[in-house]
């Protein structure tokens, strides 16, 4: 599995975090940025990696703003991708096995690291049940076409 990660300033210091995880685990990624706590604007990284995952160049992508959730809408604007903006281990779970979810959003300043990472493990570990929930899946994705501009 290749993991694609990035972050804006405000999640740079728990992309970082997560990145030694990914080591340790000897999970493969690539950082699409950004590189520093300097102020950046988060879609840009989101667009980065959710691009990523679409395109095949990485299986997940997993992404860091300081709340989550203005990564998180800019990956779900790109057709395809289900990102979901995660702080506990069971939406998590959740967000895969029920929702296909491609891109884990999290807080870098709302999620403690050691949560964070728990989150990450659960994330990456879950798999896609199908079933009814492809049905489901595939609504979300008849509504994204339906308003496509």
């Amino acid at each position: 599995m290749k993991v694609g990660i990035g972050s804006d300033h405000g999640g740079y210091e728990l992309k970082e975090y997560i990145k030694g995880f990914l080591e340790e685990e000897g999970i493969e990624y690539i950082d699409y940025g950004t590189n520093s706590s300097e102020s950046v604007d988060y879609p840009e990284f989101g667009e980065k990696v959710a691009l990523a995952v679409k395109n095949g160049e990485c299986d997940r992508g997993i992404v860091v703003c300081g709340t989550g959730i203005g990564i998180s809408i800019s990956c779900n604007k790109v057709a395809g991708i289900r990102c979901a903006l995660c702080g506990d281990t069971y939406s998590a779970k959740m967000s895969v096995e029920h929702n296909n979810a491609q891109v884990l959003a999290l807080g870098g300043r709302v999620v403690g690291k050691d949560l964070a990472l728990e989150i990450v493990s659960t994330w990456l570990s879950a798999r896609f049940q199908g079933g009814r929930h492809e049905r489901r899946v595939n609504k979300i994705s008849d509504i994204e076409t339906k308003y496509m501009l």
